[in-house]
């Protein structure tokens, strides 16, 4: 019933997106005319282009900062990891209108910076994204046999090569987790993306709010294609990612 009630919905969309319907609830006739707009659409490719970068720039810095403060808090003493995980936690747990918001004011306000450099809006969505990273590498720093980095150390490395060599490999599932969900919630956000984005740049979650409002039908109708090749490529990753253990395991 669960697993009717999370994928029924998408079935739909994806159903209907192969369709010349304008609007959910009557079928009309088979056509690919949703994903001629949506891939000949200037607007449109100009639009996913721009937050395919943003995702990948904010998951790159995410999974940086996420990486360092987690290795940071794991080998910290005890009040250091305490401290580290409670403030990593907060931004977890706060809502996203008050994260975009505090960023605005931060940003913007206090420190005159303007919001078409994108500063901003990098700023807001890797708040967002580097604690969940954090949450993604620690579990597997806790798994590591601690034995092997001191190892590495009785054996001639220095603390920087034992990271390379010892930890770095050994974590390295839980950062492609961590980058990999970057990716998803940079895409995902609404609140902090409509806070801190320029007044002429759109994510494909702003555009999809406001094109909603409008009236073109045949933008409406082109987002139900793209929502399809969104959870296609989803599947994709989500199989490579699942298969990848079994091989190595093999």
């Amino acid at each position: 019933m669960v697993a009717i009630f999370l994928y029924a919905p998408i079935m739909i969309l994806v159903v209907y997106s192969f369709t010349d319907s304008t609007m959910i609830g009557s079928i009309r006739n088979f056509s690919l005319q949703n994903y001629v707009t949506l891939f000949t659409t200037p607007e449109l490719l100009s639009m996913i282009g721009g937050t395919l970068s943003l995702a990948f720039g904010v998951a790159v810095l995410s999974t940086l900062l996420g990486s360092v403060g987690a290795i940071g808090a794991f080998y910290s003493k005890k009040a250091g990891k305490t401290f580290i995980e409670l403030v990593n936690q907060i931004p977890v747990v706060n809502a996203d209108v008050v994260t975009g918001f505090s960023v605005c004011i931060l940003m913007i306000a206090i420190f005159k910076i303007d919001k078409e450099t994108f500063i901003p809006l990098v700023v807001g969505q890797t708040a967002l994204c580097a604690p969940f990273v954090y949450l993604s590498v620690l579990p597997r720093l806790k798994q590591m046999d601690q034995q092997l980095y001191e190892a590495a150390l009785d054996l001639g490395c220095t603390p920087g090569q034992a990271l390379r060599k010892v930890v770095l490999p050994q974590i390295l599932p839980g950062i492609l987790s961590g980058f990999m969900t970057s990716i998803t919630l940079s895409l995902d956000d609404y609140f902090i993306s409509t806070y801190t984005k320029p007044a002429t740049f759109d994510t494909i979650s702003t555009y999809v709010v406001n094109a909603t409002r409008g009236s073109q039908t045949e933008i409406k109708t082109a987002l139900w294609a793209l929502s399809t090749v969104i959870f296609a490529i989803v599947i994709i990753v989500v199989v490579i990612m699942n298969k990848m253990p079994q091989k190595e395991e093999k």
